[in-house]
């Protein structure tokens, strides 16, 4: 599976953004998908994550209310909704692929695009 992230950019706080995440493949309902961000000096962290038939969804706590996952398999899209940014969402925000379940672990994932830059001044 080949991962593309897309749709990152400067923004002021409280604007909102929509990241998309294109995968390459016909099973791309088979895969759980999700989101990591990693700002300048920190660790990765998790941000949300979503099955494969959507039915399950999670997302880390300092997102909660703000940011929705979602998907269309049939364009073999994932995507991320932010609303409401802050300064602190600043980070390179990265797309990931796992066939082994949903996971909001960076570990569980086996496939990972590229990254896209988010920059939220305030």
């Amino acid at each position: 599976v080949q991962l593309r992230a897309s749709g990152g950019g400067l923004v002021q706080a409280g604007d909102s953004l929509r990241l998309s995440c294109a995968a390459s493949g016909r099973t791309f309902s088979t895969y759980s998908m999700g989101w990591f961000r990693q700002a300048l000096g920190k660790e990765r962290e998790f941000v949300a994550s979503i099955s494969g038939n959507s039915r399950t969804v999670r997302y880390a706590d300092s997102v909660k209310g703000r940011f929705t996952v979602f998907r269309d398999n049939s364009q073999n899209t994932a995507y991320l909704q932010m609303s409401s940014l802050k300064p602190e969402d600043t980070s390179v925000y990265f797309c990931a692929a796992t066939g082994r379940g949903i996971s909001s672990q960076a570990a569980g994932y086996d496939y990972w695009g590229q990254g896209t830059q988010v920059t939220v001044s305030s």
